[in-house]
């Protein structure tokens, strides 16, 4: 059996975001060679003063974007689909996909395009699609469209709405983080016949052992989740999730509807359980040995694939302020098939190792998996807007001591 190493001096460090207002629990995670230290640290439920559990489970936002890259270099691995695939050899409906003329133009100043966006445009971001919370005509249009607001649709009912939508720029002219993901995992949806629920159960969630990983939450684990809130930097407390225009606090996401799944967002999972899917990305196989993804195919979540043009690469949110404050966080990364990959540590503070990869959610969970160091961390809470330093202070720690 593993021995399990608490770190006071970093739940310390982390404790502070918490006592502070910013969070209600945080729970940590550090695998490094065989080692594991991992901490938690207040409540599952501010209200009810429910401490954060060992098994809290915790939507985890775009950290489902990783999981369904793996599903989709799977079938790359299979020779069933190939990057250089456009969309419409599965998805038909976007036959008649438009292009805005100019970037930020009118919604209705639109063209056909005449290249379609391929399946290495979506693992990249760079396909023209946005996203609703962002501000772009096309973030707006999706809003408008309520593109992923309910709880009741299916992936492909969704990805039919989106194919109404003009692209915001011709393919693979642009960096925007977007949908794609998506769009890519009802193309995996297709190629396999079966439902996603199903697919990542048996091609990753079983071979892995992780058993709280999924769209649903059954009735008697519920009380697991921890509370969702919204860090309302006008009031600066932590409130319900705000439902005004282009917030994705309006997005769908239900505990317990067996028909409901998506690409970008949607999946539950525990800190254990991610860190397993997190320590997999080193070699590509489960502790068993089962295989998930060979080195070859596993590299390329790491490698950048982004052309000088694309960068620097950023997420303009609704409602940014780039006051002296603001720090893009990607600034020193390129991007890989489904995940973000370091470049040049020099741009921020010299911290990381080239190659360093990983994710976040919008509810503040995020994770990193370093192989040179063989080291992988992850981070859960629950919080939309929350307070970008304390992943950096986790990183920074992770970075200043490991």
């Amino acid at each position: 059996m593993k021995e399990i190493k608490e770190i006071k001096e970093l739940n310390k460090l982390l404790s502070k975001y918490v006592d502070d207002g910013f969070f209600p629990g945080i729970q940590w995670q550090i695998n490094i060679d065989n080692n594991q230290y991992s901490g938690k640290y207040g409540f599952n439920n501010i209200e009810t003063q429910e401490k954060v559990l060992d098994n809290s489970l915790y939507r985890i936002w775009s950290m489902t974007k990783p999981i369904i890259a793996v599903a989709a270099l799977q079938l790359i691995e299979e020779n069933k689909i190939n990057l250089s695939d456009p969309i419409t050899a599965y998805l038909p409906e976007f036959n008649d996909l438009q292009v805005l003329k100019r970037e930020n133009g009118n919604i209705e100043d639109v063209e056909k395009i005449t290249e379609y966006p391929t399946i290495k445009d979506l693992f990249l971001h760079t396909a023209g699609f946005s996203y609703n919370f962002l501000a772009d005509p096309v973030g707006k249009e999706y809003d408008q469209l309520r593109l992923f607001n309910s709880d009741t649709t299916s992936l492909d009912q969704e990805i039919k709405i989106l194919a109404k939508a003009p692209l915001l720029f011709k393919p693979n002219t642009s960096w925007r983080y977007s949908i794609s993901m998506d769009v890519l995992a009802r193309i995996i949806e297709i190629v396999r016949g079966d439902s996603l629920q199903n697919i990542l159960q048996q091609k990753i969630f079983n071979p892995l052992n992780m058993k709280d990983t999924g769209f649903t939450v059954s009735e008697e684990n519920q009380n697991r989740v921890m509370v969702s809130y919204e860090f309302d930097p006008l009031k600066m407390k932590l409130t319900e999730l705000i439902s005004d225009p282009q917030k994705i606090g309006n997005y769908g996401y239900p505990l317990n509807i067996e028909s409901y799944a998506r690409g970008g967002h949607g999946l539950f999972s525990s800190l254990s359980d991610y860190a397993i899917f997190a320590k997999m990305l080193h070699f590509g196989k489960s502790e068993q040995g089962e295989q998930i993804l060979n080195d070859q195919t596993l590299k390329l979540i790491s490698t950048n694939f982004l052309e000088p043009k694309f960068f620097p690469i950023e997420i303009a949110t609704i409602g940014i302020v780039k006051d002296e404050n603001y720090v893009n966080g990607l600034e020193a990364y390129g991007w890989g098939l489904g995940c973000r990959t370091l470049l040049d540590p020099s741009k921020q503070n010299n911290l990381g190792s080239v190659g360093e990869f990983g994710w976040a959610g919008a509810a503040s969970t995020y994770f990193l998996v370093d192989n040179k160091k063989h080291l992988s961390a992850t981070i859960m809470t629950q919080v939309l807007f929350g307070n970008p330093d304390l992943a950096r202070e986790f990183y920074t720690y992770i970075y200043s001591n490991f």
